[in-house]
């Protein structure tokens, strides 16, 4: 029988090995313990969930703290999960959808009402503080904000029609309730399952009644133009290409009237257990000059150990400079804006380059199963499309940032009310839960769960299949690069209010912030190397606004070139731009290079395996690298000297590659430029005069 006890006084701490796990709901932090207590907020679905009253314990564990909102008193106890066959058909929806993760909540698990009702669904990852408060909804918060953020919040729903049509749960984005927003972002509530008539009728014509009342509250200039793209959305013979196409244009129109000021900070550490960091990222200290420059931020997690995770990562960033370089050359030199969908796929093919450069190195050099490498990335990169503005002038920036990521490195965008995780890992937790072979909670108790499924250098391009996405910049706040020294053990999540807020009101600068999480992660996840590039973000009116052009080296402006706070940090940049308007994941390398069968989706392939031992990392311990060092200091040498050379001839062809595809698809942009190819790469030029 379900106890209707009331208890609102206490909260259980997740440490297992806790003597004292029972704190006041009140505290932050385990009395008897001090590990920080998890607050998870779960929202009930099912048949009379609205009248269970507030102050109701459920399960002996899920107190009811509004209607439909619970909160989980014991967190750190598994949910209950029927078998597989007795589960409801409304969650079906929820594991395809599950890389949308940052807009819908997912499946937590299950438990019955008083009255014996079965199977109320409580779903996780909601639109909530840390207090229990639901977010605003849209109505609510539409006459509040900028006409930029309205539009980009009919932008994100457009972006979601497509995939939530595809599950028939469309009707999800017609429930004015069922949106709330987090500041710049949309996130559901819940996922409801389209009826049978609307399953075949469903159409934009149904987002445009919605949205016609938000309209009807727009009192800037901007509500002439939404009223039109409505009028068109309900026409009959419009395509959604052409509404997303005129929504991207009036958002980047708008995005175009604000100043933009990004400051860069990037340090890399190998931590004080491991004697090699495998890691890599850009920018540092010897980058200050680069004419990449506030655009681009890299981070790589090598895989493959001594001579192998170091080589891989390296490769990696330097790689994705030269991809990146000649692709911002390219869209610099654009007189229409180049589209959301065109710029993914170009910044994908870049990553599928940098791919095949060190899964060829891997085959040249006959590395098979544990001597593989490879590397995670994350990249961020600010594409400063010259746009139009809705006022009439010209505007050098659209405010585009997309965030790019393979393997486990994460990104989070942070401002003073909230952090935001914005990638999803590429881990067997991710593939198990996209398949529907099992809902999260079951996948987290997998014994590979944090085992990486994709990776740089693992499988041939074509196989790979890295996340890309588009966010625009249109307030103040921190956009954090780290690899998994400092995300393991959700340490971001638990620390980022004591860190960014101090900085994003200016009271410590982005490089003693840097310097203080790193201290962070090797103190909580010591065991691993750490990567760290922290970017500030400002778009308010005493700023100025980004250069209108390709940054080149004379126009650099070095902020905080000082020395590390730290002594284990090993190198450190601080790089400000403003202008005029104009769980532990140490793999234990054991992969699985058979090439999938083309009809199986590359997320099911055999994944990459991880141990996660940190009692065991010693300096001089094998196992505290990504695979065992190969012995012999000969061998070593002569191995490295063999990777280095054929590393950078690898280099050499694979930017080659991607010029002559830049060469045949764009000739004239390709022709102006090409006098600023590197010296090796002139040959691919055309003669003088050929046009």
């Amino acid at each position: 029988m379900i106890s209707s006890q009331i208890t609102q006084s206490t909260i259980y701490c997740t440490n297992p090995e806790c003597e004292f796990p029972i704190n006041q709901i009140g505290n932050t932090f385990c009395a008897g313990c001090q590990t920080p207590l998890i607050r998870r907020y779960l929202w009930a679905v099912g048949d009379g969930v609205e009248q269970v009253p507030l102050g109701e314990k459920m399960g002996e564990r899920y107190e009811v703290i509004a209607p439909r909102l619970w909160l989980d008193t014991k967190p750190g106890m598994s949910p209950y999960i029927p078998e597989a066959d007795s589960l409801p058909p409304e969650i079906i929806p929820y594991s395809p959808l599950y890389s949308l993760r940052l807009h819908l909540p997912t499946i937590y698990g299950f438990t019955k009402l008083p009255t014996g009702t079965d199977n109320i669904i409580l779903l996780d990852n909601l639109p909530v503080d840390e207090t229990g408060g639901l977010y605003p909804s849209i109505t609510d918060s539409w006459e509040k904000v900028s006409p930029v953020r309205q539009v980009y919040w009919l932008w994100q729903i457009l972006q979601l029609w497509t995939p939530l049509k595809e599950q028939n749960v469309a009707s999800s984005l017609l429930v004015a309730d069922n949106l709330r927003v987090q500041g710049w972002c949309v996130r559901l509530l819940e996922l409801t399952a389209d009826s049978l008539s609307d399953t075949q009728s469903l159409s934009i014509k149904k987002l445009a009644e919605t949205w016609q009342s938000w309209v009807k509250l727009t009192k800037s200039n901007v509500s002439t133009v939404l009223q039109e793209v409505i009028t068109q959305m309900q026409s009959d013979e419009v395509e959604l290409t052409e509404i997303q196409h005129q929504l991207n244009q009036l958002l980047l129109s708008l995005a175009g009237e604000l100043p933009l000021t990004l400051e860069l900070v990037g340090g890399t550490d190998t931590g004080p257990v491991l004697s090699k960091n495998e890691d890599a990222c850009f920018p540092l200290s010897k980058d200050a000059d680069d004419s990449l420059l506030p655009n681009l931020a890299v981070i790589c997690d090598g895989i493959g150990g001594h001579q192998g995770g170091e080589v891989a990562s390296n490769l990696a960033v330097q790689s994705v400079k030269l991809q990146i370089q000649a692709f911002l050359n390219e869209i610099a030199l654009q007189k229409e804006l180049t589209s959301p969908d065109l710029i993914k796929e170009q910044l994908q093919a870049s990553l599928r380059v940098v791919n095949n450069l060190i899964y060829t190195a891997n085959n040249e050099q006959n590395r098979v199963a544990r001597e593989r490498m490879a590397t995670t990335i994350v990249m961020g990169v600010q594409v400063p499309q010259s746009v139009q503005t809705f006022s009439g002038r010209k505007s050098g920036n659209a405010h585009e940032l997309y965030i790019v990521n393979v393997g486990d490195s994460r990104a989070y965008w942070i401002t003073a009310e909230y952090c935001q995780l914005l990638t999803v890992d590429d881990d067997v937790v991710g593939r198990e839960v996209r398949s529907g072979r099992r809902l999260y909670q079951q996948a987290l108790h997998c014994e590979d769960a944090s085992a990486l499924t994709q990776a740089l250098g693992t499988k041939d391009g074509e196989l790979l299949q890295p996340s890309v996405q588009r966010f625009i910049v249109e307030e103040d706040g921190l956009l954090l690069l780290c690899s998994d020294g400092l995300s393991d053990n959700n340490w971001v999540q638990q620390s980022w209010r004591s860190f960014a807020v101090p900085v994003l009101a200016e009271q410590v600068s982005l490089q003693e912030t840097l310097d203080s999480w790193i201290r962070l992660a090797n103190m909580k996840n010591g065991h691993d190397n750490t990567s760290i590039v922290l970017i500030h973000c400002r778009v308010s009116p005493e700023y100025p606004s980004l250069s209108s052009h390709l940054l080149s080296s004379d126009s650099l402006s070095t902020n905080s070139l000082s020395d590390n706070s730290s002594d284990n940090i090993s190198e450190t940049i601080a790089f400000t731009e403003s202008a005029s308007e104009s769980e532990v994941k140490h793999l234990d390398l054991d992969l699985d290079l058979t090439l999938p069968d083309p009809e199986e989706d590359i997320s099911s392939t055999t994944p990459i395996s991880e141990s996660s031992t940190p009692e065991s990392s010693t300096p001089d311990n094998s196992s505290s690298e990504k695979v065992a060092s190969p012995k012999g200091s000969k061998k070593g040498t002569s191995l490295g000297v063999l990777i280095l050379s054929l590393s950078l001839l690898g280099l050499i062809f694979a930017s080659a590659a991607g010029i002559i595809f830049w060469r045949r698809n764009s000739p004239k942009t390709f022709n102006q430029t090409c006098k600023q190819l590197p010296p090796v790469l002139e040959e691919i030029c055309p003669p003088q005069g050929e046009e």
